[in-house]
């Protein structure tokens, strides 16, 4: 009322029906996230009917770092039906499993590797961590956590045999393969795995001297935060990571998430001037050129890819598929997890502005790539794009993919146990 407009005009701007908006204004039905985030667009509320319609945020294990391990043995099962299982585990409890039903080996360290050994395992391990990066844009991330895990392992025990400085470099790339197998275990499913496995990756980092590491985790314990739609706790974790000491692409990354955490929250004026920042920051010259890339390797322009990710959730559907239109040209066919990822979100804002046909369009060739890597974060969007769809059930082409779409969209069961 306040912006001039009937039910009829408010239901062509946000492509939801008159009934339908009927009974959210007269309280029989309560609104979803999408609908509030399309309204407050439609009608300039600057986040307020977000905030509305935002659940109260409860204690998140997300928004602060779990307690560093005490010492501990890393016992990993491989069942040839494909599900495995990994668990750290305390030495007590191995010799309770009976060391005659384990195939057993041992380093025992009592003499100091050999340089050229050291040196070797750098070289190669750097060398495999890039090729196994984008393995993991191709396949599901259960094929790819045993080796990743053993490689972890390796490197780990390794820089305890080595000269100091090679000690320290095997030890800052171990904390690489354990950010990644963090990664890899938040895309099952299971986010207390990824969080244990960020902190692992945190406190290899240290002590190989890397500190930039620990502000990343920041990044990463913020993208938790964000797939659970909490805008507080997301913004709040990105800003601790822009601390002026850090490297600019860590500092860059963080603004990045944190313009995702303002677009949860509606305000699109924050939200605009960390993307300005994070451009800045990413245009800087890092240090450590030939150590392997903190955060995505496979965006041409990152900034630009997450301008049209925060788009979609301020509401802003039709600009956010034109931004994305533009981004997914850049990404190479290879890049299969990170177009499935984005182009489903491309696919969503389409739909979310009412095109379902050029919607549909766009999401049928990605289902290939949804089944290959099997990715819980792309799950997330998948089934809000499979809401929207489903207001259209009558439509043919929505008729076409909903059974499909309704499989891919079922929540995916974590591959890993969680640490405990």
């Amino acid at each position: 009322m306040e912006a001039g407009l009937s039910l009829t005009d408010l239901s062509g701007l946000v492509h939801y029906s008159k009934a339908q908006l009927s009974k959210v204004e007269r309280g029989i039905k309560a609104p979803s996230r999408d609908l509030a985030r399309l309204c407050d667009a439609a009608l300039g509320a600057d986040g307020a009917l977000i905030a509305l319609s935002t659940p109260t945020a409860v204690d998140s294990p997300a928004a602060s770092a779990p307690g560093r391990a005490e010492e501990e043995n890393w016992m990993m099962h491989l069942s040839p039906d494909g599900r495995s299982c990994f668990g750290p585990v305390g030495r007590r409890e191995v010799m309770s499993a009976g060391v005659a039903s384990l195939m057993t080996w041992r380093s025992d360290g009592s003499g100091p590797a050999s340089p050229a050994a050291g040196a070797g395992m750098l070289e190669a391990s750097r060398a495999l961590f890039t090729h196994y990066r984008r393995l993991g844009q191709t396949v599901e991330p259960g094929l790819l956590l045993p080796v990743l895990i053993a490689q972890t392992h390796t490197l780990r025990e390794l820089s305890a045999q080595s000269d100091s400085g090679t000690g320290r470099r095997l030890l800052a790339l171990g904390s690489r393969y354990a950010e990644y197998v963090g990664w890899l275990v938040q895309e099952t499913g299971d986010e207390r795995a990824a969080l244990w496995w960020t902190q692992r990756a945190v406190d290899l980092a240290a002590a190989g001297g890397d500190q930039a590491l620990a502000g990343y985790a920041l990044v990463r314990r913020a993208l938790v935060t964000l797939y659970r739609e909490d805008a507080e706790q997301t913004i709040a974790l990105a800003r601790r990571a822009q601390s002026g000491v850090l490297p600019s692409r860590v500092r860059g990354l963080a603004a990045q998430r944190e313009a995702q955490g303002h677009a949860l929250a509606g305000d699109i004026r924050a939200c605009f001037r960390a993307l300005d920042r994070a451009r800045m920051l990413l245009a800087r010259r890092n240090d450590g050129a030939d150590d392997p890339v903190i955060g995505s390797m496979h965006l041409p322009d990152p900034v630009g890819m997450i301008t049209g990710w925060c788009l979609v959730d301020l509401g802003r559907p039709r600009e956010a598929g034109e931004e994305l239109d533009r981004q997914l040209t850049l990404v190479g066919p290879d890049a299969v997890r990170t177009q499935v990822r984005y182009g489903v979100r491309r696919a969503l804002a389409y739909a979310s502005a009412g095109e379902i046909d050029h919607a549909c369009a766009l999401t049928e060739p990605l289902l290939d790539g949804v089944t290959a890597v099997r990715s819980a974060t792309v799950t997330t969007d998948l089934r809000r794009l499979v809401r929207v769809l489903g207001r259209y059930p009558d439509h043919p082409p929505v008729r076409r993919l909903a059974p499909r779409l309704g499989t891919l969209s079922r929540p995916t069961t974590p591959l890993e146990e969680s640490p405990s």
